[in-house]
């Protein structure tokens, strides 16, 4: 590796209070410790970029000897010293294999360009790849093809072993194979079952034996799902993405392995019950059993505990700051596994490109987990954005809280006679801000639709007042937002 050059055309003025000796005595010190570390950074307990520069080598795995500067008694004398060899006043002051890197700044471009690892060179461990990632979910993949698209190395691993027995699941995770797509198009089905009830009721004529046939929905289904499947898998192989389709066990911090699993044939299982309203048992064979109580974040094998990372022992999921980093610092978690997190597609995929483009793009912007638009695709659909009433009432106090509310019937609804008191839509203001929306709550047709263009508005921060003097669209649902004026503090 290139040696430090200790020569300068032109120093500044020595302190009057150091002599020539303790000059000679510290730049040989200097010297010293420069020789005899692989990564040494002249630092300052309280400076940010000194801790990032310290937090970057922890991550890489790299054992980086640090010089708190400020805590030392003759401190600022090594770094005048460091400032006439280097021609740098400022810290972190960083050296690799005795070769002068600079500042933050220049760290974290070296970083970035590569040439920090090939400074390294023997003295580090090499990886094979810059990011891995375990789950090829709808986070998992938006996070790899944005870091592939920066010029990083990537590989995703997925592998699902699901329920019933010898089934597969294809690449896209819960949203694709079982979550939201297959769940909002037998939404549709349902949608189009009551709207033939409701079609006599505007003229329309046809026969009363009016049947439904699950094979052929279920079939059509699938179909898609398989096609969005192969999709995702051509797409990573479209961004130099190295998809296998293998189960993902850490053994050390820095090392996965790969165990393939078998898919298997359907079993029979004996299923042994107790009722929970006599002492009857009920015994049976089956090859599938669904336990509906809740959702696995199906991390407990996947070797987190040798890795060091901790994990919520009751539900499996991960605690992380707010920046989706574990208490391992270069180990991240996005997603459904999240603690205290949305368990939705679009948050993870955000999530995902947000956290990439942090790693190896320089940026800052963190996800927002606050105003964040979701929708539940019952019958009767629901839509929200931001704080529900009671988390607004423990953060702001009731007091300071304007909450407009307003029942409303659908045009839709009337012809066919449809229940005038099902539909509902809330807002949640904030006085101390100028009554800017902090909570959007609808419930009603479309939903999905409505609750989207609310949420961007409240991302962009509108109040109150802003949604008083926007025209509504007539006769539409979402034009009541344009007009309520009965609050709960009225009574």
């Amino acid at each position: 590796a290139p040696s430090l050059s200790l020569s300068r055309s032109r120093s500044p003025s020595r302190s009057p209070s150091r002599s020539s000796s303790s000059s000679s005595l510290i730049r040989s010190k200097i010297k010293e410790l420069i020789d005899a570390n692989q990564v040494l950074v002249f630092s300052k307990s309280f400076c940010p970029f000194c801790v990032k520069v310290k937090e970057l080598f922890k991550e890489l795995n790299v054992k980086c000897n640090a010089i708190e500067l400020d805590l030392m008694e003759d401190g600022t004398n090594y770094q005048d010293l460091l400032h006439e060899m280097t021609g740098q006043k400022t810290v972190p002051n960083v050296f690799i294999n005795k070769k002068h890197i600079g500042g933050c700044d220049k760290t974290m471009k070296a970083h970035k360009d590569g040439v920090l690892q090939k400074l390294l060179g023997e003295g580090s461990e090499v990886f094979d790849y810059d990011l891995i990632v375990i789950g090829g979910g709808s986070g998992g993949l938006a996070c790899s093809k944005k870091t592939a698209a920066l010029g990083k190395k990537v590989m995703v691993l997925d592998y699902v072993v699901p329920t019933p027995k010898g089934t597969t699941w294809g690449l896209g995770g819960t949203c694709v194979n079982v979550g939201c797509i297959p769940k909002k198009l037998m939404h549709q089905t349902a949608l189009l079952g009551t709207a033939m009830e409701d079609a006599r009721k505007f003229g329309w004529e046809f026969s009363d034996q009016v049947t439904h046939n699950w094979e052929t929905m279920r079939t059509a289904v699938n179909n898609y799902i398989g096609s969005l499947n192969w999709g995702y898998r051509v797409s990573l192989r479209d961004k130099n993405v190295n998809y296998v389709n293998a189960y993902a066990e850490f053994v050390e911090p820095h090392k996965i392995k790969i165990e393939q699993l078998e898919a298997g044939t359907p079993g029979r299982l004996k299923v042994t019950a107790k009722s929970t309203e006599s002492d009857e048992i009920i015994e049976g064979e089956y090859n599938t059993v669904l336990i509906a109580v809740g959702r696995d974040a199906c991390t407990g094998k996947i070797g987190l505990d040798k890795a060091g990372v901790e994990v919520n022992a009751k539900n499996g999921k991960i605690p992380v700051n707010d920046e989706e980093q574990t208490n391992v610092p270069h180990i991240y978690a996005i997603g459904d596994i999240l603690e205290g997190k949305w368990e939705l597609t679009p948050v993870a995929i955000q999530a995902g490109k947000l956290l990439a483009r942090r790693l190896f793009a320089g940026a800052t912007l963190k996800c927002d987990y606050v105003n964040v638009p979701t929708t539940v695709f019952t019958p009767m659909e629901y839509g929200s954005c931001g704080y529900p009433e009671e988390k607004a009432v423990e953060i702001y106090g009731q007091e300071n809280l304007e909450i407009y509310h307003s029942l409303f019937w659908p045009l839709e609804f009337t012809v066919p006679g449809r229940d005038n008191n099902k539909c509902y839509a809330k807002i949640i203001c904030n006085n101390l801000d100028n009554e800017r929306v902090i909570g959007f709550h609808y419930l009603g047709p479309n939903a999905g639709e409505v609750t989207q263009g609310f949420g961007a508005a409240m991302k962009c921060g509108i109040t109150k007042d802003q949604l008083d003097n926007t025209i509504g669209i007539h006769p539409t649902c979402a034009e009541i937002f344009t007009t309520m004026e009965v609050t709960k503090s009225s009574g």
